[in-house]
């Protein structure tokens, strides 16, 4: 006994340590046990000061630095520079008055933040273009590690890798947000520093969002705390619900089936791989959105609400629906300061050619192919002169090109490597199709896709290439899609069966984002100094086996094999698809519930997520952007 009370304060201090150190292998995740008693005292202390505002968000503000030092160790000082020096650049930009320094003020925050960003997220890219340049062999050279290494006076810090900041993306971009809003005068800046760090640094959106924008959440700083009987039923919702999207959804089918695949496309036959893709894209739904659907629970407990960032987005009919349901923030982000800053759909300029010419000069370096930067110059070319001669067409011709150099920079967000040029390239080329099918009758779009399955047919036999079969099959069913449609319209047919081409449109759309996440994810999580190669194998080899010879036989004992993963897919999707209203009849139904049966059914969820629970739990997807 005399033993146990002597080690006593050494065991009190290695807790205090694991609490208060951050640990690389146990950072702070909505899914950890450790996070939710971090809340539970944080929410503690929060109710103490809930009304007193300036007091509370200077809490909330430090609360939030410990929250992301948890998360990300010493990078706490890249989110304490970037809050202060947004800080004091939007009180100075806000009492000039010249234009001309206005602008300068901006372009030089601009800069200053994007190089930040740019530094930690696309060093190794831009090594590879000067090595590609030069025929040098330069190495990345972490320089805040080397700064550690000299303050320490120890060899603590590797200076040969450059980790990312986890959120970097998200806080840096909602910096800007602010500093554009400013200077746009759609806010004053904050006077305090501690509410401007607030809104940089909130802990629930911190490190995956939602992207908030300055106007919207920089009001709700000052008002007093507010949290309706209906609100908290609504907030705990939304945290069941993201934790059941996460763990149940998520990570089971990506540990048990998803992962395994993409790790080896050629061990799996070809109805395994097209599985493991559309359950790619239930995944990434689900982990991302159940990240957001937590965080706005926890702020909403607090009395602060965050943007929506998802709204079903395998319901949508397009592309370009889809990125009005898919990453709402982001894609208003892009939107308001950089589309519309373009041209929008009124105008072209030289900028938005530029764009494109840099894409293909970057995809040239990224593949090693002059194809690549032929092809996009050739097109560039064509579009241009289009633009020049045929007055008519130059305000749509701009249009789509701001929207393909949107798409293109908004794929190199996520990361410089070829991967995710291809997925935003893809992204914005489905939009640019989908506005010319829109324009043509349904008797010139059957005749377009009756000519490209028959060439596509061509290529297959006499070119045969895994990828030529998989597009084939693909373009015969949109062919038969439209066909129906011709003939249906022939007939004198009207909008009685509307309903059937949406849920027609909603299939192709769904298709189309399914195979094009097959880019996202082959090389997302893979270290950027090796993602250009993997990435793309990854998916050459995926479309071959799903291009490939099918033996029809395996299809059964596969079915059954992973038919708890499958029963998983179809029952997420169906969820998903299910009508809008339906499923805000079972929010509120849960939000209105006496608190005892709400604890019941919450121990319930809780327990059914326990079973759930793999050995490692995962970390959430958008974290490494």
């Amino acid at each position: 006994m005399l033993i146990e009370m002597t080690n006593l304060p050494e065991i009190v201090l290695d807790f205090l340590k694991g609490l208060l150190v951050f640990d690389e292998s146990h950072p702070l995740l909505f899914t950890h046990f450790h996070f939710w008693a971090f809340f539970a005292i944080v929410f503690a202390l929060f109710s103490l000061l809930k009304n007193k505002v300036l007091l509370r968000n200077t809490y909330l503000f430090f609360v939030s630095l410990f929250f992301y030092y948890k998360t990300s160790g010493l990078f706490i000082l890249i989110l304490v520079f970037i809050t202060i020096y947004n800080y004091l650049a939007g009180r100075w930009l806000h009492t000039r008055k010249k234009k001309q320094t206005r602008t300068f003020a901006l372009a030089l925050s601009v800069v200053v933040n994007l190089s930040i960003l740019c530094y930690f997220k696309y060093a190794y890219f831009l090594t590879d273009v000067v090595n590609d340049l030069t025929g040098f062999e330069f190495r990345v050279f972490d320089i805040f590690s080397w700064v550690g290494n000299e303050i320490t006076g120890s060899n603590r810090f590797s200076v040969d890798v450059i980790l990312l900041p986890v959120g970097i993306s998200f806080y840096t971009f909602q910096a800007i947000s602010y500093i554009m809003d400013v200077y746009r005068r759609r806010i004053k800046p904050v006077r305090n520093i501690f509410d401007f760090g607030f809104y940089v640094s909130f802990f629930p959106q911190l490190v995956a969002g939602p992207i908030v924008r300055a106007s919207e959440f920089i009001p709700q700083l000052h008002r007093k705390y507010f949290l309706s009987r209906r609100q908290f039923g609504i907030a705990v919702f939304w945290i069941m619900n993201g934790l059941v999207k996460k763990i149940v959804l998520s990570d089971y089918i990506a540990v048990n089936f998803i992962d395994r695949v993409f790790e080896n496309p050629l061990l799996y036959t070809g109805f395994e791989n097209l599985m493991a893709l559309f359950g790619y894209s239930l995944q990434i739904y689900a982990d991302f959105s159940g990240y957001t659907d937590i965080a706005i629970g926890v702020a909403m407990l607090m009395g602060f609400y965050l943007p929506k960032n998802f709204r079903s987005p395998y319901k949508a009919k397009s592309p370009s629906e889809f990125w009005k349901r898919w990453h709402i923030s982001l894609s208003r982000w892009l939107q308001d300061y950089l589309y519309i800053p373009l041209g929008g759909n009124r105008r072209v300029g030289f900028g938005s050619f530029c764009i494109l010419i840099v894409i293909a000069a970057v995809g040239t370096f990224l593949t090693g192919s002059l194809w690549v930067a032929l092809g996009v110059g050739a097109v560039t070319l064509v579009v241009g002169l289009i633009a020049i001669f045929v007055p008519k067409k130059r305000g749509q011709i701009g249009a789509e090109i701001n929207r393909m150099d949107t798409m293109l920079l908004g794929g190199l967000w996520h990361g410089a490597s070829w991967n995710f040029m291809i997925w935003g390239g893809l992204n914005g080329l489905g939009m640019v199709v989908q506005h010319i099918w829109e324009r043509w009758s349904v008797y010139g779009r059957t005749l377009a896709i009756l000519i490209v399955t028959i060439g596509l047919r061509l290529l297959s036999i006499y070119v045969p290439q895994p990828v030529f079969n998989l597009l084939f099959v693909w373009s015969a069913v949109i062919f038969v899609g439209n066909f129906v449609r011709m003939i249906y319209n022939l007939c004198g047919g009207k909008k009685a069966w509307q309903w059937l081409q949406d849920a027609w449109a909603i299939f192709q759309n769904y298709v189309f984002v399914t195979f094009v996440f097959m880019f996202f994810r082959s090389g997302s999580n893979l270290n950027p100094a090796e993602a250009n190669e993997t990435a793309w194998n990854t998916a050459k080899n995926m479309v071959n086996q799903m291009g490939g010879h099918w033996d029809l036989s395996k299809i059964p004992d596969i079915t059954l094999h992973y038919w708890n993963v499958f029963l998983l897919i179809l029952l997420g999707m169906v969820i998903h698809w299910l009508p809008e209203n339906f499923k805000r009849r079972y929010r509120v139904w849960f939000a209105k519930m006496p608190l005892p049966l709400m604890a019941v059914v919450c121990a319930l969820i809780v327990f059914i997520i326990y079973q759930f629970i793999t050995a490692d739990l995962q970390s959430f997807i958008y974290f490494q952007f």
